[in-house]
């Protein structure tokens, strides 16, 4: 007899095929372009599980499931039964018993979401683990970089800053590098290793030489939280290296874009001119995220040919 196939999650990118992927952009597109709230939830139950702290993604999930009528849980960070020594899988069978049909998860333990994909008999999306993956954050970027552009097979794009622990780059390069564009990581050694420099990636240590060859330009968060003295001794020096300014906007083609997932460090990663710069696209970013995730439920819970 043959195991039932689990429902489909979103724990990163890799769990789509390039199609699948585009298909997701195209949804997200109809959603932008025709924004009235549609039933294609209703009565489907979502639970969003989050154990840090958040407001860009946590607010526009909830926008997002509210748009396609499903019916919303929350449950506050410390709610959970999981502090009192209950396992994910009692949990995610707690969670299925009551008819949760899809829960949106965020831990700082890399790799929470799959073992709770595991155990649960519903659909996954992992809002961040860790410095693991960001899948719905890299969808919205490639979103925004696809609506500038028009495609993103060819172009050039830049990540810029704390890679090592950024989960949101990972799961950028990971889209980036199955749509075809041409993707360069840039920081000091401490931040991005060597061994991040996989097949169609290259890594740059001089932002300066970088600036004037990209389409677009990614900015991370320098995380404070995550990094040791020994990994970054001065935020002075990384600024110094790798913050964007006046003079550095200058060096960049006239039609290129910066980006940045937030939330930012003013003066660490970028300083004031950033935000009066033509090239600015993190509003933008912010926007796409609710249709963004509006395809993620509706991929997840519908389907192909489901779209509106």
């Amino acid at each position: 007899m043959t195991e039932a196939r689990r429902p489909a999650s979103l724990l990163d990118l890799d769990d789509l095929s390039p199609a699948e992927l585009l298909d997701l952009l195209a949804r997200a597109d109809d959603f932008t372009d025709n924004a009235q709230a549609r039933e294609l939830l209703r009565g489907v139950p979502v639970l969003n599980l989050f154990f840090e702290a958040s407001t860009r993604t946590y607010t526009s999930f909830v926008l997002a499931q509210q748009r396609v009528g499903a019916d919303i849980v929350t449950l506050p960070p410390g709610a959970s039964s999981l502090g009192k020594g209950e396992t994910i899988a009692d949990t995610a069978l707690t969670l299925a018993a009551m008819n949760i049909r899809v829960i949106v998860t965020r831990h700082p333990a890399s790799g929470f979401p799959y073992r709770l994909a595991e155990a649960f008999a519903g659909h996954v999306i992992n809002a961040g683990d860790g410095r693991h993956a960001h899948p719905t954050q890299a969808l919205l970027d490639l979103m925004t970089l696809r609506r500038e552009f028009g495609q993103i097979a060819g172009l050039r794009v830049a990540v810029v800053g704390d890679i090592l622990h950024s989960r949101v780059a990972r799961s950028n390069i990971l889209g980036l590098r199955m749509l075809g564009a041409q993707v360069t990581l840039v920081g000091p050694p401490t931040l991005l290793p060597e061994s991040m420099a996989v097949s169609g990636v290259r890594i740059v240590r001089s932002l300066e030489a970088v600036l004037p060859e990209v389409d677009a330009l990614m900015l991370l968060r320098i995380q404070r939280e995550r990094i040791t003295s020994a990994v970054l001794p001065a935020l002075a020096d990384y600024a110094r290296n790798y913050r964007i300014d006046a003079r550095r906007l200058a060096l960049l083609p006239a039609h290129a874009i910066v980006m940045h997932p937030g939330p930012y460090n003013r003066g660490v990663e970028l300083t004031d001119d950033v935000f009066s710069s033509k090239s600015w696209r993190y509003a933008q970013q912010v926007a796409y995220g609710v249709a963004a995730r509006m395809a993620v439920l509706d991929h997840l819970v519908n389907g192909k040919g489901q779209r509106a």
